[in-house]
């Protein structure tokens, strides 16, 4: 009777080869690359504002602001993020490759659209708005990390693939 060995699974790539060319000649990778970083930012700024108003009670209307700026940055990026992934896998969200993401993307989503709506009917005081709005920053940094982790993996794998280094190299973008 002879022994089989099974060889340990390879992680799936993250791209096929025609994927990877897709992606690499949308103009949409670009749009993430920029929008990504761009959004980081607004909830850099944002964060450090609705802080503020927590502990001191001042800049209530700032802090405000910078959630609609950040949650409306956040919605132009997944608008363009679901365009640049029906041109890259087929699909406007939930492709295999970042299926957990888009699923957790989608809390993300519900808790900045709750935050507006608190707002718009005043159902919330300032203080819940700005606790709601942490709630909504803790699960951006927590989507946002399963990206980075994603990408930096899928740029792991294919370092050593032929695939892997040819043509631009556009793997920070989603």
């Amino acid at each position: 009777m002879s022994e089989r060995r099974q060889s340990p699974a390879q992680p799936r790539p993250l791209y096929t080869p025609e994927q990877r060319e897709r992606r690499d000649r949308s103009g949409w990778t670009i749009v993430q690359a920029i929008l990504a970083p761009v959004q980081f930012l607004a909830f850099l700024v944002s964060l450090a504002l609705v802080l503020r108003y927590l502990a001191t009670g001042e800049g209530e209307s700032s802090a405000t602001l910078s959630v609609v700026v950040k949650t409306l940055t956040l919605y132009s990026i997944m608008v363009t993020g679901a365009i640049w992934e029906k041109v890259v896998f087929g699909r406007y969200l939930f492709a295999a490759a970042f299926f957990w993401e888009d699923v957790f993307s989608m809390l993300v989503l519900a808790l900045h659209s709750a935050y507006l709506a608190a707002l718009a009917f005043g159902w919330l005081g300032a203080p819940g708005l700005m606790i709601l709005a942490l709630a909504a920053y803790a699960s951006y940094v927590i989507n946002a990390t399963q990206f980075v982790l994603k990408l930096r993996a899928a740029r792991l794998q294919s370092a050593g693939s032929p695939v892997g280094r040819a043509g631009p190299q556009l793997e920070g973008a989603r």
